[in-house]
């Protein structure tokens, strides 16, 4: 090993990370048996990688063979309150697509380790938030923070707003210590206390336990990995939530010390909350590429973001947007013809499907047509 731990710390801290820290892996991966029996009560919903990649995310050996040492990154992107008159978009994607813009600094990030410890590129692999690994945990045993009761990483210094990267690498590094003698005995919630806002506030009660979020009914697995109908029991609790949902962050009294981000690793895409929900049901194909560009809503595609803004709009009560709305009830997708029906019926406006209801031919958007418009 060539250089000091400190200076290591010092030149990714350069690199535009806001937290780094190190600690060493284990046999007993920290959140392993608790990730196995989330999986097993089915809360990962229809998520199927994260069951295949179950046996790698327990044995760091089967992701890097011979990795000794993890290095935890943290990206804050806290800053300004959403504009709730408008559609919400979860934080991070407020930003161009940080998977894209971190993923340099990881890069410089390998090639300074390979100087001070004299390592190959083959003797370390990094990810951004997308590798087989348990983040959180291993984030919480490197002393980033803490595992909430949401089942956020908590920060003291940034509260609920960090986003994570991983490094294995072959050779040995001191352990920074965890944020609390209390993180052995209880590693979820350590320091949360009595507070229950997460759980108390979620609107669809998907935190069935501190740390357990059930992806089933949860909204941002529903507006963002969830690919199919959303189930008419969450659609009104979705509210104006266009792309994910923040909600069991935002109201964590940690939160408090959460400062702004320094924006080094992050683009900010400002525009994106000044969009207007009519914007969002009249985009295209082309309209849809120009606006989001780079940015995480790109994989949602078009079809799921319409999919969204007509729940949106069906929670809206304005029925201003029926025209816009009925407009989508002749959409190519399937995807989106069923809920801008569910919008049309909801805002009071059944009796202009009629002539379009004859035309129908898919079971699922028919079935839209009879169903009830509220769980």
């Amino acid at each position: 090993m060539r250089g000091d731990p400190e200076s290591l710390r010092a030149g990714l801290m350069e690199l535009g990370f806001d937290v780094v820290r190190f600690t060493p892996l284990t046999a007993e991966v920290p959140g392993g048996p608790a990730f196995s029996d989330w999986l097993k009560a089915g809360h990962h919903a229809d998520m199927a990688w994260l069951e295949r990649s179950e046996p790698k995310r327990l044995n760091p050996d089967l992701v890097l063979p011979g990795a000794r040492s993890l290095i935890m990154l943290g990206v804050n992107y806290g800053g300004a309150e959403p504009n709730r008159d408008r559609p919400i978009w979860a934080r991070y994607a407020l930003h161009q697509d940080y998977h894209d813009t971190i993923k340099p600094a990881l890069v410089a990030a390998g090639k300074l380790f390979e100087r001070w410890a004299d390592l190959k590129p083959t003797d370390y692999r990094y990810y951004v938030d997308t590798g087989p690994i348990l983040e959180r945990s291993w984030a919480a045993r490197a002393g980033v923070g803490f595992v909430g009761k949401n089942a956020m990483l908590i920060s003291r210094e940034f509260g609920n707003w960090l986003l994570l990267s991983a490094i294995l690498v072959r050779c040995d590094l001191p352990a920074d210590p965890v944020v609390s003698r209390l993180a052995e005995s209880k590693p979820v919630g350590t320091l949360c206390g009595s507070c229950t806002a997460c759980s108390d506030d979620c609107p669809t009660g998907a935190i069935t336990a501190p740390g357990v979020v059930d992806a089933n009914r949860c909204i941002s697995y529903l507006t963002i990995e969830h690919k199919g109908v959303i189930p008419l029991a969450w659609r009104e609790a979705i509210g104006n939530r266009v792309y994910g949902c923040d909600i069991c962050a935002e109201v964590c009294p940690w939160n408090r010390f959460a400062q702004d981000a320094r924006s080094v690793l992050l683009e900010a895409q400002p525009h994106l909350g000044r969009l207007e929900l009519r914007e969002l049901l009249r985009l295209t194909p082309e309209t849809f590429a120009a606006i989001f560009k780079g940015t995480a809503v790109k994989r949602l595609k078009l079809r799921g973001l319409l999919r969204n803004a007509c729940v949106v709009a069906g929670n809206s009560g304005s029925r201003e947007l029926l025209p816009d709305l009925l407009m989508l009830v002749s959409h190519p997708a399937p995807l989106v013809r069923a809920h801008a029906v569910w919008a049309v019926r909801k805002l009071g406006g059944g009796s202009a499907l009629e002539s379009l209801r004859n035309e129908e031919k898919d079971p699922v958007v028919l079935a839209e047509y009879t169903a009830p418009v509220q769980a």
